[in-house]
């Protein structure tokens, strides 16, 4: 019976050994390659995620609301919504249904103006929403500096949201009497979601300093909900309990550049750096702010 002598498994060994090897060395290269590909674009695919969400927030911000105490970190209102109320009785209407002087919030077939001269209980909605505020919820109007808004001088807490005559407005807005800045003359509104009592959003970015003994980004982005608080922020918050937005980071830099001209367009600069396992992206972004109040 035919076999193998033990110089022929010698050989086969050492010939699938050089093979093994030869594999090695052409497919390892490959390898490497495609996982820090995917790393790449796995850090990519965060980094812009997060630029985007920040983004958004930032173009939906409540005008002139933006506080930033260095690089590390900025402040904002974001809204849900918001349109214009009526500036004036509907003298028509009012007359037709003998309607007091002062607007009665209860009755709908009566129209209800924003009078910035004096303390206001609430006001019409005259264009469409594209979302639907409930109680609790936040109105704010004329807000012409960020600390007002903060301060509580331009926003007002909502108690309630109902319908009017359809001649009248789309919604009509109940507030405790809140008088909004005298002098105020051009009929916008923006909606703040109360989110619990913690309406405004500080985007944070911590301990960015590098990268670590393993190759991975030190910092961490975060997401923090606070309630509003008047004074001008002089650090970025604790960051205890907050959302993360982003791991790995190795840098981060926001700017905020208001325009105190005719157009009352700010810009915020974001620069986002992350690395993990040594693979590093980098990616820079940026967000125009309607300041118009």
């Amino acid at each position: 019976m035919a076999g193998f002598t033990l110089f022929e498994m010698v050989i086969v060994i050492a010939l699938t050994g050089i093979i093994a090897s030869s594999l090695v060395v052409f497919f390892t290269p490959a390898v490497k390659a495609y996982f820090d590909a995917r790393r790449r674009a796995e850090l990519s695919d965060s980094a812009d995620t997060t630029l985007r969400r920040m983004a958004r927030d930032i173009r939906m911000a409540v005008p002139n609301s933006i506080r930033s105490p260095n690089t590390q970190c900025f402040e904002l209102l974001p809204t849900m919504t918001g349109g214009r109320y009526r500036m004036a009785p509907d003298t028509a209407a009012d007359k037709v249904a003998a309607c007091p002087e002062t607007p009665d919030m209860a009755n709908a077939n009566c129209s209800a103006p924003l009078d910035t001269t004096e303390p206001s209980r609430g006001f019409d909605v005259l264009s469409p929403l594209s979302a639907t505020p409930a109680a609790n919820d936040l109105v704010v109007i004329g807000n012409q500096d960020a600390n007002e808004v903060y301060a509580g001088r331009t926003v007002a807490t909502i108690s309630g949201v109902s319908a009017p005559n359809a001649a009248l407005g789309t919604r009509r807005i109940s507030v405790g009497a809140h008088q909004f800045p005298a002098g105020y003359d051009g009929g916008r509104f923006s909606i703040v979601p109360g989110n619990g009592g913690a309406p405004a959003v500080f985007y944070v970015c911590a301990n960015a300093a590098g990268v670590d003994a393993q190759g991975n980004g030190t910092g961490t982005l975060y997401r923090v909900s606070r309630a509003l608080v008047p004074s001008y922020p002089a650090a970025c918050p604790s960051v205890d309990g907050a959302a993360v937005l982003a791991t790995h980071v190795r840098s981060c830099s926001f700017v905020y550049s208001p325009d105190t001209g005719t157009t009352q367009r700010g810009f915020v600069s974001m620069h986002i750096e992350m690395t993990r396992e040594n693979e590093t992206v980098s990616l820079s972004s940026g967000a125009h702010v309607d300041n118009v109040p």
